[in-house]
């Protein structure tokens, strides 16, 4: 591998932004405790671009619970580490190096900070601590047929009826809803002006009579998304999440944190070097192949990647400043998007036609071939300009705040 590509390059500090002694200490912590307590199957598994399924994601989740170490974006008063977002970002590159599992979004990213911001006493009591030791796995009912991109448009009803609620309609793209036993789930319980009014957010137990749950297969041909249907599901009011009507607070609250994850950077540098070492291992295989384009191409993401470092290291500066964020999060899903992308076509190019007839069944474990983990992840990453908000809709973000259109 040319020096320039040598994957210590993506380690080196942000400029700008050196790190303390006590950053440096701390990071060496983490360095021993993932080379020391994250299993060897699964590092083996995450290192080979394997798919990870709750069992994995919980496995890895509980040892970490068990240091304090589960939410590293909590505050103490709610179980959490009480990190600031330096020491948080410090975390995911620590633990992406070594290996190890991103930690399961649904619960630790998105709706546990919810709850704790709009929740009742009870409703924290009660859901957060499920969440800490893996008791109870989320996913998210937003997205549906008719509103996706537009999801102030969402029509799936919720009608009051004494105490509880009564909800009809249908949610769709909704991931891992085949493996989670709750959902948070936004209806419409009214309606106003505009249509983010009458909106409302519920928590539900995915065992509630008439919740129905179907798959729907994705070109990489693995399971990650599903259809679910609620045919006169019962809800009980206690499981309203905030003011009814005021659900459209909770999930823009919980959308400009899905969109500013400490784990986004952290990622790609991982994939980066899953990329590098599968091409070292085609050069390997086929020494006379000129493989100076994708060494270049992949180079070029290397930079890109600093440079969206450099993004989550602003945009982290502004949070620890209380400073809006504005469109930083849009640019950084754009940026992070597209270098996935990009990476995922380098791998695939890297492995040729014949590494590209090679498709694997979901249960492909990490000893499975590069070149069909390959084929698998080039797929999948055509969702990432969809998942999470659109490239459309990020760039009238950043239109909007650029220009005020």
């Amino acid at each position: 591998m040319p020096d320039t590509l040598n994957p210590a390059f993506l380690a080196l500090p942000s400029s700008g932004h050196q790190e303390t002694a006590a950053d440096a200490a701390f990071r060496a912590e983490l360095h021993a405790f993932a080379r020391e307590h994250c299993p060897p199957d699964i590092r083996a598994l995450v290192a080979a671009g394997g798919k990870i399924t709750r069992k994995t994601y919980a496995r890895w989740q509980q040892i970490l619970h068990a240091r304090g170490w589960s939410a590293p974006n909590w505050p103490v008063e709610h179980g959490g580490t009480g990190w600031n977002l330096r020491q948080r970002t410090i975390f995911e590159e620590v633990m992406a190096d070594n290996d190890c599992p991103p930690l399961y979004h649904h619960g630790l990213g998105h709706i546990g900070p919810v709850i704790m911001h709009f929740g009742t006493p009870e409703q924290k009591s009660h859901f957060l601590p499920r969440i800490l030791d893996t008791t109870d796995w989320w996913c998210q009912g937003y997205s549906e047929p008719g509103a996706g991109s537009d999801l102030a448009s969402l029509q799936t009803p919720a009608v009051r009826d004494g105490d509880d609620y009564v909800i009809n309609g249908q949610k769709i793209w909704t991931s891992h809803a085949h493996e989670a036993n709750r959902i948070y789930l936004l209806t419409r319980t009214t309606r106003g002006e505009r249509k983010q009014d009458g909106i409302s957010l519920f928590l539900i137990d995915m065992d509630t009579p008439g919740i129905s749950v179907r798959p729907i297969r994705t070109i990489d041909g693995w399971h990650h998304v599903n259809e679910v249907f609620l045919d006169d599901v019962r809800v009980p009011a206690a499981r309203l999440l905030g003011e009814e009507g005021k659900g459209w607070a909770c999930a823009k609250y919980l959308l400009e944190r899905e969109r500013l994850p400490a784990a986004s950077v952290a990622t790609l540098m991982r994939q980066w070097r899953q990329v590098a070492r599968l091409l070292e291992t085609c050069r390997a295989l086929e020494p006379l192949r000129d493989y100076s384009t994708l060494d270049a191409d992949l180079l070029t993401q290397a930079a890109r990647i600093k440079g969206a470092r450099e993004m989550l290291a602003s945009a982290t500066g502004a949070m620890l400043r209380k400073e809006p964020l504005d469109a930083r999060p849009s640019a950084l899903k754009l940026a992070c998007s597209a270098v996935a992308q990009s990476l995922s076509r380098i791998a695939l190019l890297a492995v040729g036609p014949t590494g590209s007839r090679q498709f694997l069944p979901e249960s492909a474990t990490a000893m499975a071939s590069s070149s069909g983990l390959a084929v698998q992840n080039y797929l999948y990453a055509r969702s990432k300009t969809i998942a999470g908000g659109t490239t459309e809709v990020q760039l009238n973000v950043v239109a909007r705040s650029l220009f005020g259109v």
